[in-house]
């Protein structure tokens, strides 16, 4: 397998997915039908989320496996600082080698639910760059490091400005590339890889995408990770937003709009969450001048 950082000096615009591991056993025979319909798409890599506190490490590396050896495609796996001590970590990334996973997306993480109020201590890692940092000393350049990006700013860091320091931290600290938090205006995207470059941020930003396809669902969840519903998608779905089927249409129809102002404006490819499913993704990558 490759690692991602490998992937970029041949390819200019990349196409990647995000899965997340099932809760049921049900839900895992689903997600492999999925991935299997995804593979025809050949996309450069897939990534997998990883539970607060590792409750689902183990599934996150197995799903990792399966695309790589089952379907040939380059696999990323999730990690998160929380609720792990320093030394689990090594044994977490010393796991992650055994299973030849070289691809690591790291994470702060936020703390689960049934322990809100987790702080980390010396024992811990309090941000995603100390956990680049580690990975770097402790494993070289073995893995590819990529990191999470937030091109409204983070929603604890109110000042973008700051935000971007923050992410070029990451990277001074051995982060290979840098996929977003999604968004629905470009513009926060444009505008957020400008401020990187003019503090020397030379690494691939990739823009996350979410085809809306669930409207309500969408509300709940910007509202729990910051990203802002725009006034524009508020115009094209409150007024369909009981119309199941409308809804549907109206979110590919955005969907490729944006991917296709990405791509045009200099976006190094696309990085989809799926949701676990292969529609509308598929409709819009057919769409797409990629």
């Amino acid at each position: 397998m490759k690692r991602i950082s490998d992937i970029f000096p041949n390819k200019k615009k990349t196409l990647s997915f995000e899965l997340f591991p099932p809760k049921t056993e049900k839900g895992f025979e689903k997600l492999l039908n999925t991935i299997s319909e995804l593979s025809a798409f050949k996309p450069d890599f897939i990534s997998c989320t990883y539970g607060a506190g590792g409750g689902n490490r183990d599934k996150t590396f197995d799903i990792v496996q399966h695309l790589q050896e089952k379907h040939n495609i380059t696999g990323l796996a999730h990690l998160t600082c929380v609720l792990h001590t320093k030394d689990e970590i090594k044994d977490i990334l010393t796991d992650a080698k055994i299973r030849n996973i070289q691809n690591i997306l790291a994470l702060r993480g936020d703390p689960p639910t049934d322990n809100p109020d987790w702080k980390p201590t010396d024992i811990n890692f309090k941000y995603s760059s100390e956990l680049c940092a580690f990975i770097r000393e402790h494993f070289a350049q073995y893995f590819s490091i990529g990191v999470a990006g937030f091109p409204e700013g983070h929603l604890l860091c109110p000042d973008r400005d700051q935000d971007a320091q923050y992410l070029k931290l990451k990277t001074d600290a051995g982060a290979n590339f840098v996929i977003t938090q999604l968004f629905f205006d470009n513009q926060d995207y444009f505008d957020y890889v400008l401020r990187l470059k003019n503090i020397d941020v030379q690494t691939r930003v990739i823009p996350g995408v979410l085809p809306i396809t669930d409207y309500h669902g969408l509300l709940r969840f910007t509202k729990l990770c910051g990203a802002t519903v725009t006034e524009e998608v508020k115009s094209i779905f409150e007024p369909i937003v009981e119309d199941k089927e409308a809804v549907k249409e109206a979110g590919i129809a955005f969907a490729i709009k944006q991917c296709q102002e990405l791509l045009n404006g200099g976006a190094p490819g696309l990085h989809f969450y799926t949701l676990n499913k292969s529609t509308p993704i598929d409709q819009v990558i057919s769409s797409l001048n990629f």
